[in-house]
């Protein structure tokens, strides 16, 4: 989707202080889980979110028609404002992770995966802005997540649906290098 300037950049600003809200929330009340523990759920929210990353843009931005007439606009225009609005991934991760797993598992666990899934999420954002719009030094990972995204645009098969980490890509054999010359 076509997004204003602001609408934009309203991820790199509404998320952090989503995160630190649930960690602050979780600091707020009596613990029910060790920070350690915390930390664990987190870091699988983190996980979950590379995860869902890559089948979403595998399954859903490349082959669900709507949304992969969506997904078109990035391709067409890289350089553009083009991504999702801030208030539907929010709202996403809010109702579709926070809501049921605090329901079925409690606040402490359910902030620590939501945490990590908006962690995952602002870094694949990051990732993805820096690669579209930095000139990048090429000793750099995101001179590498820049090459592997533009055979993702620019190959001659659909390749590297990951953003954030090429690892799903691995797992499910969809990595494409590009050829040595």
């Amino acid at each position: 989707m076509r997004l204003s300037k602001a609408g934009y950049y309203a991820d790199f600003l509404v998320y952090p202080p989503l995160i630190l809200a649930m960690v602050a929330a979780v600091l707020a009340r009596p613990a029910s889980l060790s920070w350690v523990d915390w930390l664990v759920a987190c870091l699988v929210g983190v996980a979950m979110w590379t995860l869902l990353e890559y089948l979403f843009h595998r399954f859903v931005l490349h082959q669900v028609r709507f949304f992969a007439e969506l997904h078109d606009m990035h391709h067409e225009d890289p350089h553009g404002f083009v991504g999702t609005p801030t208030w539907f991934s929010a709202g996403v991760i809010g109702f579709g992770v926070l809501a049921p797993l605090w329901w079925n598992l409690g606040f402490d666990i359910a902030s620590g995966v939501t945490a990590g899934m908006m962690l995952g999420y602002l870094w694949y954002v990051t990732v993805h802005h820096i690669v579209h719009h930095w000139r990048i030094e090429p000793s750099s990972y995101f001179y590498r997540a820049k090459r592997r995204h533009a055979l993702h645009h620019y190959g001659r098969q659909p390749c590297n649906f990951g953003v954030s980490t090429a690892f799903w890509d691995r797992v499910f054999g969809t990595t494409a290098h590009e050829r040595r010359r």
